[in-house]
């Protein structure tokens, strides 16, 4: 029995050993990689890689963006969850793998919690109610009163969770019944199908459909978040528009490891990451691009992915929806 003892106590020691050799080496030995789960020009894409470049400097390695498209995100979850956590792969993600896939899919391959060490969080991305610019909706109201005076001719376009469990939530919450949820592939081809009258509304990022709102093309009735936002100071939240007390849906993206990062290697990418979003002119380039640069240490960011899971989860029933 004391020899096996000993055998454990040595294993235990040698893994040890390798787990602090491999964190003194960190992060020397390869190039970083940064797996996002969305095609070329999306937002994760250009946030990969704009964060990425700064990342790389501050590191003194090279950091290289890779993307594992497809089923909102699930491919790269799972394939980043089964890679060993040695500080060498990040993933920049968003609510849609670590808030809304738990209760849109029935099963899934990863677990948001249990398979990922998170690291920080980028900004939190509202969402806005649009609408045509020569439709005559001007307000919530305007649209929950033109879907009862016309039944079954209410449709709304949507390309990510966020737009679709937002707009299906406010449909189901207005009683805005027979509301037909249409999907598209991109942020354009929804906001074209609202211009060509396909369909009547949409929810989207304000990075996306800020040049036509801009351009009068298209007109931003209220947005999504539970308080108004520095993007769009003047429009209204829809819960404060509708009267709707419990309505709140948030877009954020964040980067996160395989689970069990040794502590110093998560400790470094936090303050690395959280310095870079911090700096003032890294501040303007996020806000432009329509997002709240709101950075995240990985003490604040862990408990703020458990709270968005019962959000999530509040908000897709409220709308009606259930896993697929």
């Amino acid at each position: 029995m004391a020899r096996y003892l000993r055998r454990i106590l040595l294993l235990l020691m040698s893994l040890t050993f390798a787990v602090t050799a491999s964190a003194q080496d960190w992060p020397m030995a390869k190039p970083l990689r940064i797996v996002i789960g969305y095609g070329p020009g999306s937002a994760s894409d250009i946030f990969a890689r704009l964060l990425g470049e700064q990342l790389s400097k501050s590191l003194g390695q090279t950091v290289i963006v890779e993307s594992k498209s497809g089923a909102g995100g699930q491919i790269a979850a799972e394939y980043v969850a089964r890679l060993p956590a040695d500080g060498y792969t990040l993933f920049l993600t968003t609510n849609t793998t670590h808030s809304a896939n738990p209760y849109l899919f029935k099963t899934l391959g990863y677990d948001p919690v249990k398979d990922f060490t998170p690291i920080a969080r980028v900004g939190l991305f509202p969402f806005v109610l649009l609408v045509d610019a020569k439709s005559p909706i001007q307000t919530v109201q305007d649209l929950v009163n033109h879907a009862k005076a016309h039944p079954k001719t209410v449709s709304y376009a949507y390309t990510s969770s966020t737009g679709q469990v937002a707009a299906a939530a406010l449909a189901n919450s207005m009683k805005m019944n027979d509301t037909v949820a249409v999907p598209y592939k991109s942020s354009p081809e929804a906001m074209t199908s609202v211009l060509a009258g396909q369909t009547t509304f949409t929810v989207l990022d304000f990075a996306s459909s800020r040049k036509l709102v801009q351009g009068g093309r298209l007109r931003a009735v209220a947005v999504t978040t539970n308080e108004r936002t520095s993007l769009g100071p003047d429009l209204p939240t829809i819960a404060e528009a509708s009267g709707l007390s419990d309505f709140g849906v948030l877009a954020w993206m964040g980067f996160f490891t395989p689970a069990n990062l040794p502590a110093p290697i998560q400790e470094r990418l936090s303050a690395e990451l959280v310095k870079i979003v911090s700096a003032q002119p890294m501040q303007e380039r996020i806000a432009a691009m329509g997002a709240d640069p709101t950075p995240q240490g990985h003490a604040q960011f862990a408990p703020f992915v458990v709270d968005q899971l019962a959000v999530w989860k509040r908000q897709i029933g409220i709308a009606g929806m259930k896993p697929q």
